[in-house]
């Protein structure tokens, strides 16, 4: 079986690491706010390509002063690289110690339903609740994890045939609708101010 492919940052070797690294793809997500998905997704390739792999294990054990350094690096890791760089460690250490650092086991231990995997999503630093259910719906649409139950634990993100979250994206076409529904939801929460 042949893991699909990620279209996501636009650029093919980042995509690539995304779609058969499951570490990368968590840290991608982590990195999901305060820049555009495109780069918050484009970190994870940074990061294999400054450090020369991509290990939650190593990546915990780094000092964490040299750890932002790498994040800082031109191009940045992210807009926020000493902030990011703490959570990145953070996120690690627990899948470390949670997962043996094993990141697909968040959602492939134990043949888990949606639920479980929305509730151990959640319990991951830097994973609230919105994140955790655009990362389950990210899982089923696009990786076809075998969760039942998974389009109902990420609500409105896992329902068929919207445009609303990275979840979404497939090509530029999906990408310029979901930045249009980005873009109308925060025009209409800053109408409810």
């Amino acid at each position: 079986m042949t893991t699909p492919a990620l279209h996501i940052t636009g650029d093919g070797a980042a995509d690539e690491l995304l779609s058969h690294d499951p570490l990368a793809l968590l840290i991608g997500m982590l990195l999901d706010q305060q820049v555009t998905m495109e780069v918050a997704f484009s970190g994870p390739a940074k990061l294999r390509d400054r450090l020369g792999v991509l290990d939650a294990a190593a990546i915990a054990a780094l000092d964490p002063e040299a750890f932002a350094d790498v994040c800082r690096t031109p191009p940045a890791v992210h807009r926020y690289p000493a902030a990011m760089a703490a959570r990145i460690q953070t996120l690690c250490a627990q899948v470390v110690a949670t997962w043996d650092g094993d990141a697909a086991a968040i959602w492939t231990r134990g043949e888990p339903d949606g639920a479980e995997v929305l509730k151990r999503l959640k319990a991951l630093p830097g994973f609230g609740a919105q994140k955790a259910a655009i990362f389950l719906a990210l899982l089923g649409k696009q990786l076809n994890i075998p969760s039942p139950g998974w389009r109902a634990a990420a609500g409105p993100y896992g329902e068929e045939g919207t445009f609303c979250s990275v979840a979404d994206i497939v090509d530029a076409e999906s990408l310029a609708k979901v930045r249009e529904h980005k873009k109308a939801a925060k025009t209409a929460r800053a109408a409810k101010k």
